[in-house]
């Protein structure tokens, strides 16, 4: 389904005056659509039939030389074309001819605009290829060509970007230099354990290498769901994409892959491109390839010299045309965009905060590398040197076996100290933050500015759409030197000279069109306006009246000979220049009430008489505007220009309309946007979280301050200021006004920029050369402190060690683009932004509401905390396991926790905690605090708090279940060997011990005897106590364990789980809040982690067996296990209110709303203006409000 947005009428040109047909256009009702519908579709096939015969006509070669011209009847662009017919004859000569895929790829070769060109004349230039296609140019193709069309040339859906294969991102992630050695080691394990036991070798090597290909696994899920989510986010949001095409004489807002070859495409200054095309109509076009040709400068674009226009390309300027329409020549895979995106692969970058996590894991890196030497070292002393014991001779096979499993070890100490877990939980709690700020109408573009907008401290916004509704009503007009405060009673009152001047004025200056219908022709609750909302506005005053502006501009304006000027931000006007019956010529202005009324020499009487505008009428006027202004509407002053017949236009009026001068002023409108409901709340919120909201608008400064009261954006003690004066500034002096503006008026978009460059500091000229460059003409000695933005020697000396501020820009323009990238967050509306605005951006928001802009604050605050709250978990559990680690090996005690345990309390610390706690949902209470320098320290003194304590306790417990947990729950120390294996293989190996001579075969007989043949191990820890050394019979004899109770470090290594997963829920609070369950059911990520874990640990004790080295635990030690686990919970507590410690205060950066008893610095206090309502101008006071813009706009 698509909106159709019907044309203003259909006419014909009978000498100078117009034989008007019923318009579909958007003042149409039901009931007048019936006969003119099916005339409508009579005449698009009877123009497709002509358009047939044409092509038919063109196929012969009997023809040589011909012209062809579209259907429709007029010369294309009143130019002769002429064409020689030498593409594809058949040999017959007298079948018809296609336009194949091959021929198109001829005009559409990449960089070889004079060779496209070549081949487009070939084929008879524009017209030719448009009769070739079956196009017609005036009315393009229709539903059932768009059809055939789409199956012969294809659709335009473009090709995705190459993603790599779940199988390529798991061996990439054993590619990891770390894993690779594990890998290593673990071979060397199984080869060296098959060589001395063939029956149980392979069971360490083995269970190490699954523990590894785990790992892999579900790094590898995790990156490929990553990129799902992301291509799923793009897919999303393309859904949401709209562009004008005309088919069979209408237009329709379709998505970009309804468009066929041969469709025509109504583009404006800020669009996308979609496909590749032809211009057809346009005058100064430009285009910007960058995105293909790395060609930063715009490109001018023109029917004749280079019509070409291409996907992905961006139109940055219109020219003077009113209305830009592109032929699509190529679509999806064959066009430019297309052809290098089937092989575009994007390299990923890091985010700041990623990059900080970088850092912090290298530190904790070096650091677990340095136990991971030290354990080792200790390992091998141990071979020759058991604690406790004399010294030994072992043989070469057990020296072999001890240093594979030391360095096993050590390799495993460093896969767990090594925290890529960091930038992994990055990224899982960006790519879930995005999918749910999808939801909340923040579309992130770039990844980095999720977390980045966390920290924002100022937000510059745009007034309309974002603050406001964009939902504008005209509610006010003067004219002829009355006031009409109801556009329907004016209609009737308004004397009908003035009435006429002013409809004229409104229907003919516009791009903007009302659909009072909907798709399925039922009349809308609401008119709905496309294109300008403010234009809109007036069209609907017309309304009012009883007009219908669409006839009123097919009766007084003719393209052939009149020009319409868009909208000119620099001039704050729009213009048009149309010719009248009587020959003569009348320019019609509408813009800025305080510039385009200071043009004005006369007004428009209410008999429609015009009078001088003197400075007694001009003060009336002005007293009125800013009557208007401080009750928050906004003014636009609507006048024009007669030119007498025989009287001609200014040299070279076609760019440059005489639309400044000598005007005559018909009346000003008062336009009311009402806020939006939630924008009050949502500027509070900002505010209290520390974020100077700013508002920058193009109204004059009575409307933008009173609009700024209403939202809060303005408070006691804000100060507002007008573009003129501000861009006039020097870098000193906007320093000590900024901590105070909330408000700028009557704004350009450099304005914009430079407001953002002397926040943030962005863009700011490094040395004397690139500030020449960025000031033409200007002399650097002598400048380089008077002119904005200034440079960065300056800036950075003035901001000391707060460094600059976090910005984040809200802009709909193609002017907005320097700004918005500039900024460290450019904010694009979604509704109402135009392509290079949203291309520009970080984030779109979807909804234009200022609220969603807060709600992103929100969320990138969300997202920083669940990394530091995942950071407090993983340093707690590196700080426990690699101690525990080291100090087990050095007091002979081993390492209570093997290679595989230590894999899974890696596998819970970096994947399980990443998911767990990446995916806190964020609350209102993240706003209630300052946001966080650039410079802040990932770890905060509560945090280091946290981490202490709790690693202490586990610490503590752990040692403590070490050294005297055999004697305290009765079970033997360490990973105890129940059977050994016959020692008899050395009978003839004796030694003497007490005078006593003994063999390998006095072992077995006795303690067989003794003990029984499956209690060996007592026998050889007790018993042979008194006979010899234990550790020197076992060399001696060769003996080997067959069965082990594990119980000792399974019970250690539950415990210590146990703890991990309390902690976890303590990780979830990084402040000194006593409840860390609070939200907990809005996250049933973590509570799925939590029995996730809980549940494998069961599995891994009950059934690891040989491969985990674990033993089944009785109820009891589970029971211990659980109860040492949730005393994290109690400790919790106490550290929080016996050790309630607080962020370091220079932490935080931002704002606090302005002193309101602080007056302005005074020698700039008359530059600004404070947050009180300015005074009507009385009459003596003539000029008062554009005196000020002048007299400013010098300073």
């Amino acid at each position: 389904m698509y909106a159709t947005i019907r044309p203003a009428g259909t006419k014909t040109r009978r000498s100078s005056s117009y034989v008007e047909t019923p318009s579909t256009g958007g003042g149409e009702t039901p009931a007048s659509r019936g006969k003119e519908e099916e005339r409508h579709w009579s005449e698009c096939f009877r123009a497709r039939l002509l358009l047939n015969i044409d092509r038919k006509r063109m196929s012969s070669p009997l023809l040589g030389s011909i012209r062809v011209a579209p259907a429709g009847g007029d010369d294309y662009g009143s130019m002769q074309h002429q064409r020689q017919l030498s593409i594809g004859g058949s040999k017959e000569g007298n079948q018809q001819q296609h336009v194949t895929p091959a021929m198109l790829d001829q005009l559409n070769v990449a960089q070889a605009t004079d060779s496209n060109k070549s081949a487009l004349n070939a084929m008879g230039g524009i017209p030719g290829l448009a009769a070739l296609l079956g196009v017609d140019l005036k009315r393009g193709v229709t539903g059932e060509q768009a059809t055939q069309l789409r199956a012969q040339y294809g659709a335009n859906v473009f090709p995705a970007a190459p993603m790599a294969s779940w199988l390529e991102l798991f061996v990439d992630a054993l590619k990891d230099p770390i894993i690779v050695v594990l890998i290593f080691a673990s071979i060397i394990s199984l080869v060296v354990g098959l060589i001395e036991d063939p029956h149980d070798g392979w069971i360490e090597g083995t269970a190490i290498m699954i523990a590894i290909m785990l790992v892999a696994t579900v790094t590898a899920s995790n990156n490929y769901n990553k990129e799902l989510q992301f291509r799923s986010l793009e897919a999303t949001s393309k859904k949401d994409e709209r562009v004008f095409i005309k088919r069979c004489g209408e237009l329709h807002f379709v998505n970009p892959e309804e468009i066929v070859v041969g469709d025509l495409i109504k583009l404006k200054a800020g669009d996308g491109i979609p496909a590749d095309g032809i211009l057809v109509e346009g005058d100064g076009v430009k285009a910007n390839e960058s995105s293909l040709t790395g060609e930063p400068e715009d490109l001018s674009k023109h029917v004749v010299k280079d019509p070409f226009l291409l996907s992905s390309s961006l139109l940055t300027d219109q020219g003077t045309s009113p209305e830009i329409f592109m032929l699509v020549i190529a679509v999806g895979a064959r066009s430019q965009w297309g052809k290098i995106q089937a092989n575009l692969v994007q390299d990923s970058t890091l985010t700041p905060l990623q990059e900080k996590l970088e850092h912090a894991a290298k530190f904790i890196g070096k650091l677990g590398t340095f136990t991971s030497v030290a354990t080792f070292l200790a390992l091998v002393v141990m071979i020759w040197r058991p604690p406790g014991q004399p010294p030994r001779m072992p043989d070469g096979q057990h020296i072999t076996e001890e240093l594979v499993e030391a360095f096993i070890i050590a390799v495993t100490i460093i896969v767990v100290a090594i925290p890529e877990g960091l930038p992994l939980a990055v990224t899982i709690s960006l790519a879930y933050s995005t999918k749910k700020m999808y939801k909340d109408q923040n579309l992130i573009r770039v990844l980095a500015a999720c977390e980045t907008m966390g920290n924002a401290t100022n937000i510059c916004s745009d007034k309309t759409g974002t603050l406001t509704e964009n939902r504008m009503t005209v509610v006010e007009l003067w004219a002829g030197g009355n006031v009409y405060t109801d556009m329907k009673t004016a209609g009737g009152e308004l004397q009908e000279n003035l009435k006429n001047v002013l409809s004229v004025n409104v229907a003919v200056n516009s791009s903007a069109n009302v659909l009072f219908q909907g798709e399925d022709g039922k009349m809308l609750p609401r008119p709905k306006i496309v294109g300008s909302a403010t234009e809109g506005a007036l069209l609907l005053m017309m309304t009012a009246w009883g007009l219908h502006f669409n006839r009123v501009k097919d009766i007084h304006f003719h393209s052939a000979t009149d020009k319409i000027f868009p909208f000119n931000s620099g001039k704050k006007r729009a213009t048009a220049v149309i010719r009248r019956a009587d020959g003569g010529t009348r320019v019609l202005v509408k813009g800025a009430t305080e510039l385009v009324l200071n043009d004005c020499t006369t007004y428009m009487q209410a008999n429609g008489t015009t009078a001088p505008l003197t400075s007694t009428t001009r003060a009336k006027i002005d007293a009125h505007v800013v009557s208007m202004a401080n009750r928050a509407l906004r003014t636009l002053c609507i006048a024009h220009r007669d030119y007498a017949p025989g009287i001609a236009l200014p040299a070279g009026w076609e760019e440059e309309p005489p639309d400044n001068a000598e005007l005559t002023c018909d009346g000003v409108v008062g336009i009311i946007d009402p806020l939006r409901s939630d924008v009050k709340e949502a500027v509070k919120t900002a505010q209290a979280a520390g974020v100077m909201v700013r508002m920058i608008t193009g109204d004059n400064i009575y409307t933008a301050k009173a609009i700024a009261r209403d939202c809060g954006i303005l408070t006691a003690g804000g100060l507002a200021i007008e573009g003129p004066v501000f861009r006039n500034l020097t870098p000193a002096q906007l320093d000590q006004l900024l901590p105070r503006i909330q408000v700028m008026a009557r704004s350009s978009p450099e304005d914009k920029y430079l407001m953002v460059t002397r926040l943030n500091g962005a863009n700011l000229p490094k040395d004397k050369a690139s500030w020449e460059e960025k000031h033409p003409g200007r002399n650097w000695d002598t400048e380089k402190d008077l002119l904005l933005p200034g440079y960065y020697q300056e800036w950075i000396v003035t901001r000391g060690d707060e460094g600059g501020h976090v910005v984040g820009v809200t802009g709909d323009g193609t002017n907005d683009a320097p700004a918005l990238k500039a900024a460290d967050v450019g904010l694009s509306m979604g509704i109402t932004g135009t392509q290079v605005a949203k291309n520009a951006s970080d984030i779109v928001i979807l909804d234009d509401k200022f609220s969603s802009i807060v709600k992103a604050i929100m969320w990138g605050r969300a997202v920083y905390d669940n990394i530091r709250k995942f950071l407090q978990f993983q340093v707690t559990v590196n700080v426990a396991a690699l101690v525990i680690t080291f100090v087990g090996a050095v007091t002979g005690k081993g390492t209570p926790l093997n290679a595989v345990m230590m894999l899974w309390v890696n596998l819970i610390m970096d994947t399980m905690g990443a998911l767990a706690l990446g995916t806190e949902e964020p609350t209102l209470a993240l706003l209630q605090r300052r946001p966080y320098k650039r410079s802040a320290r990932l770890l905060s003194r509560p945090m280091v708090r946290n981490i202490v304590g709790q690693a202490a306790l586990q610490l503590a417990i752990l040692f403590f279940l070490l050294y005297e947990g055999p004697t305290l729950w009765g079970f033997e120390a360490g990973n105890y060997c129940k059977k050994w294996a016959d020692g008899t293989v050395k009978t003839d190996t004796t030694w003497t011990y007490n005078d006593m001579t003994y063999t390998c075969a006095d072992f077995q007989t006795v303690c067989a005897t003794y003990f029984g043949p499956d209690n060996t191990g007592e026998c050889f820890s007790e018993l042979l106590q008194h006979w010899t050394y234990p550790a020197v019979y076992e060399v001696t004899c060769e003996l080997r364990c067959q069965s082990y109770d594990f119980t000792h470090y399974t019970f250690i290594f539950t415990a210590f789980v146990m703890c991990q997963v309390f902690n976890e829920f303590n990780a979830r609070e990084l402040f000194n809040s006593l409840n860390v369950f609070r939200g907990l059911l809005h996250n049933p990520i973590f509570i799925f982690i939590v029995v996730l874990t809980l549940a494998l640990q069961v599995v891994i004790v009950e059934f690891g067996g040989k491969f985990v080295k674990t033993s089944p635990l009785p109820i009891d030690l589970w029971a211990w296990s659980l109860l040492f686990g949730f005393l994290s919970l109690p400790l919790s507590l106490l550290l929080k209110v016996c050790f309630p410690v607080e962020e370091a205060a220079d932490t935080f950066f931002g704002y606090t709303l302005p002193d309101e008893h602080e007056p302005a610095p005074p020698k700039l206090a008359h530059l600004v203006t404070d947050s009180g309502m300015a005074s009507d101008v009385v009459e003596n006071d003539g000029g008062a409000l554009i005196a000020r813009v002048q007299h400013d706009s010098q300073v």
